[in-house]
């Protein structure tokens, strides 16, 4: 996976949660919450952008231990194929 592929994953997402978005006024909720006390919707988008990037680092982190596996398995199998077996004993 491409980190700018992830990258723009991250942000359609955040574009689609934001479209859907529908606010609710205050004459139809009933109460009015203060601004003070309520969290603003940059807030909340920090903290959607801050876990997505907290999970892509962790499937980064995966893939890389994956992929590190992967070649040295693939080193080893071509070490073996050039190397007669009776020098491997």
């Amino acid at each position: 996976m491409r980190p700018s592929g992830a990258l723009a994953t991250a942000t359609l997402l955040l574009l689609i949660q934001l479209l859907c978005f529908k606010p609710v006024h205050a004459e139809e909720s009933g109460t009015v919450i203060p601004a003070e006390s309520r969290p603003c919707v940059d807030c909340h988008a920090f903290e959607f952008m801050q876990r997505a990037l907290q999970d892509l680092k962790k499937t980064a982190f995966n893939l890389d231990s994956r992929t590190e596996s992967l070649v040295l398995r693939a080193e080893r199998r071509a070490l073996c194929d050039c190397m007669p077996a009776s020098s491997l004993r």
